[in-house]
């Protein structure tokens, strides 16, 4: 019995390192030299802030509806600007002209302004 407990006293300490040297991750030299690339947290769409009233003429007398193609730069401008669908195609002008006036916040990138293209769909109701 004396024999066991000396054994085991004088064997403690060895199992601790070798416990302890076991719990720590083994570092692999491949993965250690690769640099880490930041995640992204996603885009957040451009909304729109600000959208002036579009003046029809008064020959028009239902709703209309416009698909709108455009880029918002990443202070909240509209550019390039084009109507690729519409009932009126009389009316496309006046609307490019009215969505031109609009102010977004602008699409966000990490945290980061950024320019996006956008699709709008327009209901002009009277």
């Amino acid at each position: 019995m004396r024999r066991i407990l000396a054994a085991s006293i004088l064997l403690t300490p060895m199992l601790f390192t070798a416990a302890a040297s076991a719990s720590q991750p083994a570092i692999d030299d491949a993965t250690a030299s690769t640099p880490s690339r930041p995640i992204s947290t996603g885009v957040i769409p451009a909304h729109v802030l600000y959208s002036p009233n579009i003046e029809l003429p008064n020959s028009i007398s239902s709703n209309l509806q416009f698909v709108v193609q455009l880029n918002v730069d990443e202070f909240g401008k509209p550019h390039d600007v084009l109507v690729i669908n519409s009932v009126n195609p009389d009316l496309n002008s006046t609307v490019a002209t009215a969505v031109r006036q609009f102010r977004f916040r602008p699409a966000t990138l990490d945290n980061q302004a950024v320019a996006v293209p956008l699709t709008l769909t327009l209901v002009v109701r009277r």
